[in-house]
């Protein structure tokens, strides 16, 4: 056991003792005692999940809303786009951003669309600076990103609206295609060498 471990041990059982004195210097039922304790254990519970789940929730409740509403915030349109391999062994692709000429990787390794500081600033990316902002696992190690909203991305002829996108000085001049794109496609794969895109 290293010493950051003791010390967190030591601090978990001062706050048990102090926790633990109080209730008693106030002469609480041990009953009571445990019905508060299991009370603010939930309470805490309940605050780490959402916490944690934030952003799926805030998917779910985008899709309760496009259901009762009758409106999809976010679509997929077009028709097969084949993107041949390129000499560095990746797949890039010319599209635009909110209308914006932008050379894209595909990365199925990547969650979300990932853009350029460059990049986001000739689209007129709305980045949301209210929240805070992730840390996103790199090929070039942790990068933390804003989140943001493109209006309109298009890619051959397959077009995707209200898309969300992260934006980082991290991910240098690369703009990054990830699969809150490819999942919403009806197939992706790989055949002979070329990328197939099939909205």
């Amino acid at each position: 056991m290293g010493g950051a471990d003791t010390a967190g041990i030591i601090w978990y059982l001062a706050v048990l003792v102090l926790v633990g004195s109080a209730l008693l210097s106030r002469r609480i039922r041990l009953r009571t005692a445990i019905g508060m304790i299991v009370a603010w254990i939930g309470i805490f519970t309940v605050i780490l999940t959402i916490a944690s789940y934030h952003d799926d929730i805030a998917a779910i409740a985008t899709r309760v809303s496009a259901s009762v509403t009758g409106r999809s915030r976010q679509t997929v349109e077009g028709g097969r786009l084949r993107i041949p391999i390129s000499s560095d062994g990746h797949y890039w692709v010319e599209g635009t951003i909110n209308d914006v000429p932008t050379r894209f990787l595909i990365d199925s390794g990547a969650t979300i669309t990932a853009l350029s500081v460059r990049t986001a600033q000739a689209a007129s990316i709305d980045i949301d600076t209210q929240r805070m902002p992730l840390v996103l696992n790199t090929a070039n190690g942790p990068a933390e990103a804003q989140r943001g909203v493109a209006r309109r991305i298009r890619v051959g002829s397959i077009s995707i609206h209200d898309l969300p996108v992260v934006v980082s000085p991290g991910f240098g001049d690369v703009s990054v295609l990830g699969m809150n794109i490819l999942s919403r496609l009806k197939s992706w794969r790989v055949e002979d060498g070329e990328m197939i895109l099939e909205p």
